[in-house]
């Protein structure tokens, strides 16, 4: 059985909350942005995802394959496709390569990726056309292409990788290296991705860099195959409870289903009313919470969401208030410009 992906989790160190995050996003199947300077591991570990995600199903072997051989890319003399696609497209490649199309439309990346992941390096710099454009797939499962004669659509559901450093020079969050950008150079690097495209992202984490003596003191991170037990138990749980619906995932739910399958306290009823209004969450986000938090809790092998699976959940939504501390509070934006150049739209 091939499984596609770089290194092990075990070579990574110091980064224990970016790799318990991308944990929880992979258990759900959850979209994932990872922000913070160059060289802070960003790409390390999301190349290291593939080999904590299960294999596919027969269902999704099929799926996946057809999409292969539709596109010409089923490899010769290997049969089905049994690993979870991992697509990285350059953010240079076009916008027929990335989402489909073409005089005969074929399958681009997004849909090569059905079934696995789509990992967006330097997720600023791809074209804002191919940003907006997500929005369809990462609601729906599937891109729609439109021509003057026809529509068709593709197959698209997968899990959303995207990194990005935190300002144009990349050392804004950096405490060793002061960055040179200006307000109005950051203010037009986070307008490039819109509010609604960051709100269907459930899990947004900072990356931090560390330091020499950090790295060499830091344990190595629990080894993929152990990550990957894990994963592969909560989703057998969520497979279990989402049969009916049609559903394998977490991160499908729809808020009627969720409502259903995800009863909170009272308690935990109130912080979520509460963090509605500190965090400004939008309904999308108020549900994607509750989602994020199944999933810790699924992790976990527990039967009812508790109070801390759903702090944990809250605190992945955090990316905004460190854009605030590190910008405003530095004067390096005025503070009557704070919603302008707002990194989350929540």
């Amino acid at each position: 059985m091939r499984q596609e992906g770089e290194g092990d989790f075990s070579e990574v160190r110091g980064q224990n909350y970016a790799v318990r995050a991308v944990e929880i996003a992979a258990a759900g199947g959850h979209n994932i942005l990872l922000i913070g300077s160059p060289g802070s591991g960003k790409t390390m570990i999301a190349s290291r995802i593939p080999t904590i995600v299960p294999p596919l199903t027969e269902e999704e072997s099929i799926q996946t394959s057809k999409i292969y051989s539709i596109a010409g890319l089923l490899p010769a003399r290997e049969g089905l496709i049994w690993y979870r696609p991992f697509r990285a497209p350059h953010h240079t490649a076009s916008e027929n390569s990335i989402i489909g199309g073409g005089k005969n439309p074929i399958p681009g990346e997004i849909t090569l990726a059905h079934n696995g992941i789509l990992f967006l390096d330097e997720f600023p710099e791809f074209k804002s056309s191919i940003v907006q454009s997500l929005r369809q797939p990462m609601e729906s499962g599937k891109i729609t292409i439109s021509r003057a004669d026809s529509r068709i659509s593709f197959p698209a559901r997968f899990m959303l990788v995207a990194a990005m450093n935190p300002c144009p020079c990349g050392y804004l969050f950096d405490q060793k290296r002061r960055c040179q950008c200006s307000s109005t150079q950051i203010g037009k690097y986070y307008m490039k991705i819109s509010g609604p495209v960051l709100d269907r992202i459930d899990i947004q984490v900072e990356v931090k860099p560390l330091k020499a003596q950090d790295i060499m003191d830091s344990a190595h991170s629990e080894s993929s195959s152990a990550i990957r037990e894990r994963v592969i138990r909560a989703r057998e749980l969520q497979t279990e409870r989402l049969k009916k619906y049609h559903l394998t995932l977490n991160a499908m739910m729809g808020a009627e289903i969720v409502k259903k399958l995800c009863p909170l306290s009272d308690q935990i009823e109130k912080l979520l009313h509460a963090s509605v209004d500190r965090f400004k969450l939008s309904v999308r986000a108020y549900y994607k919470v509750i989602k994020v938090s199944r999933t810790i809790a699924d992790l976990a092998q527990r039967e009812h969401i508790c109070m801390e699976d759903v702090l944990e959940a809250l605190s992945y939504r955090e990316v905004e208030n460190i854009l605030y501390n590190r910008l405003f509070k530095q004067n390096r934006v005025p503070i009557e410009n704070a919603t302008r150049y707002s990194i989350l739209r929540l």
